[in-house]
């Protein structure tokens, strides 16, 4: 902006949490006299456009949400302006603010992404090479897709490959397209596949443009537009345990187009933000909810297709939306009553009624799942997460009823709490906070017995089953494999050779833990079945189903809790 003259959009800043008689004109005021703004620097032209993404999703009135939407389309001309005049442009790269209309996004992206990329945006897509750091790389995996490159790469240290590539596309400027399809064609699982591509790190930038992929104009249209007449809530306006015995939230299956729809604007608000998680680059748009919990708020979950799921635990992911703005996204993987969560409001959207959304996203996920256990991963508290530790985050947490699952941490816990209402001034020190923030916190409700997870890991049964690879079949994993279904179909008397081969490699993984399980000989038939049950569930259409029958076998969560936690967490009465 102009040297000396009080910025507009600094006032705007301070507007946009006014909520009451008055303060959408005021606010609409402010709008209306920032058209003719320019701005002569990325840092305040950015500040600007998240205090208008902010108004969006939390506008005051209608005309508020109108003149919000109009600056924002006119963010492209600014930045447009910015390059020509050349101003740094280097913030608008940094993942905080990534994905404004205008500029591009450059990443090794995986696999998936890039062929979905391919697919929706191919004339917004440029590639560049590494060949420096790649050539070796390039050296042992091109030949798997180009006949007789290996006659020049495996011997020679000057190989084109460019050259090699381009031949074989049909041109330089097909060798994305051409590279994604040979790939996509090799007799390969979908992990084998992902991992031949990722090896040789192709850097692509997409282009963004004024594209409706960028965060500046992401919208899903609405019904009806909520508008914040009152203050937005605050965390101490939320009760969790009155939220979670709350009527159930009204919940539809979308179709699988409309699936697709969200699905896709999942993976657009998550990669131009530099993100990617497993459950939405992979997510089955034939299981996709939709809970409309009200003020505006849409929260989407899924799961994930049959073939792509977890050995043991299952796997949901999520976004929301607000007046149509997508605003965080959800990721809960579980096992029996027991989902750690993770939930993450994008930059622009954190002074927004953050702890009440996140109260009926758990609501949700407890009513799709049944889950009652829920915990938090440490790096959310602010483990090797610097962003956190400044947030206080491990505090967002506790004050909504989490509390640490390790005792000597919830006795510091305790004494800070006790410090805090002693001096309502204190502030928890941020070495104290990467303490707390060093294991997850739990929440739990229901009827289970509390902390029965506080020290569970699947990690700690992955490692148990190595051991007994490494130590009775000479670390083969195959042999492994097949002494345990063995045993396991013998036990349970079934032939999984009229099995499918999802149904088989689900009896294979449960078969691997349950060779650490000698008490297994002593169920009941009916255990037996239902145990049969439980893996043919595990590659079901709605792997919801596998969590449900799950949290009715507890002769199978004894084991699970025996062999994952530190200590036996449950003394089983088979044994």
């Amino acid at each position: 902006m102009t040297a000396g003259k009080v910025s507009p959009w600094a006032r705007l800043e301070g507007s946009k949490l006014q909520y009451g008689p008055g303060c959408a004109e005021a606010t609409a005021k402010l709008l209306a006299a920032m058209g003719q703004v320019e701005f002569d620097d990325a840092g305040s032209l950015i500040r600007f456009h998240d205090v208008l993404l902010f108004l969006r999703a939390f506008p005051q009135s209608r005309k508020v949400a109108h003149l919000a939407d109009n600056l924002l389309a006119a963010i492209a001309h600014q930045v447009e302006r910015l390059q020509a005049a050349g101003a740094d442009m280097e913030q608008f790269d940094d993942e905080e603010f990534s994905g404004i209309v205008g500029t591009a996004i450059s990443d090794t992206f995986t696999y998936d992404v890039a062929r979905w990329l391919a697919q929706r945006y191919p004339q917004q897509l440029t590639v560049e090479w590494n060949f420096e750091e790649q050539r070796r790389q390039m050296a042992v995996t091109l030949p798997l897709l180009i006949p007789l490159l290996g006659d020049d790469s495996l011997v020679e240290a000057d190989t084109p490959f460019l050259d090699w590539m381009a031949s074989a596309a049909g041109g330089p400027e097909k060798i994305l397209p051409w590279l994604l399809q040979r790939v996509a064609g090799t007799p390969l699982s979908s992990l084998q596949r992902t991992s031949l591509y990722d090896s040789l790190a192709v850097s692509i930038s997409w282009k963004l443009g004024n594209s409706a992929a960028s965060r500046t104009r992401a919208r899903r249209n609405v019904s009806r537009m909520f508008y914040q007449r009152q203050p937005l809530l605050r965390r101490n306006q939320v009760s969790l345990a009155g939220e979670l015995s709350s009527s159930p939230l009204p919940v539809r299956r979308l179709s699988r187009r409309q699936g697709e729809d969200v699905l896709d604007m999942t993976r657009t608000a998550l990669t131009i933000r530099y993100r990617e998680l497993y459950g939405t680059t992979r997510g089955d748009p034939k299981q996709v909810f939709e809970a409309d919990v009200g003020r505006g708020v849409q929260i989407f979950l899924w799961g994930l297709p049959p073939e792509r799921r977890l050995p043991l635990r299952a796997y949901h992911a999520g976004l929301t939306l607000k007046n149509g703005v997508p605003i965080n996204y959800i990721e809960g993987i579980s096992l029996f009553e027991w989902m750690e969560v993770g939930f993450n409001t994008f930059y622009a959207f954190r002074d927004g009624e953050t702890a009440w959304i996140y109260s009926k996203v758990l609501h949700f996920l407890h009513q799709l799942t049944g889950v009652s256990c829920f915990s938090v991963y440490p790096y959310q508290l602010g483990y090797e997460n610097e962003e956190a530790i400044k947030s206080g985050a491990f505090w967002f947490y506790r004050k909504l009823g989490f509390r640490p699952g390790r005792p000597e941490l919830l006795a510091i816990t305790r004494k800070e709490e006790a410090r805090m209402t002693r001096d309502p001034a204190h502030r928890t020190s941020p070495r104290v906070l990467r303490r707390l923030a060093a294991e997850h916190v739990f929440y739990q409700f229901g009827e289970e017995p509390p902390g029965q997870w506080d020290t569970f890991s699947t990690r700690r049964i992955g490692r148990a089953v190595q051991q007994r690879t490494a130590e009775e079949f000479g670390g083969d994993p195959e042999k492994l494999r097949r002494a345990a279904t063995k045993a396991l179909s013998q036990n349970l008397q079934v032939d999984i050779g009229t099995w499918t081969p999802l149904q088989q490699s689900a009896f294979e993984n449960v078969a691997s833990v349950l060779l650490l399980a000698p008490e297994l000989r002593q169920w009941t038939s009916l255990q037996k079945q239902a145990l049969v049950d439980v893996i043919r569930a595990k590659v079901s259409a709605d792997e919801s189903k596998y969590l449900r029958l799950l949290q009715q076998h507890q002769g199978l969560k004894e084991i699970v809790l025996r062999l994952g936690s530190e200590q036996p967490a449950v003394k089983s009465a088979h044994m």
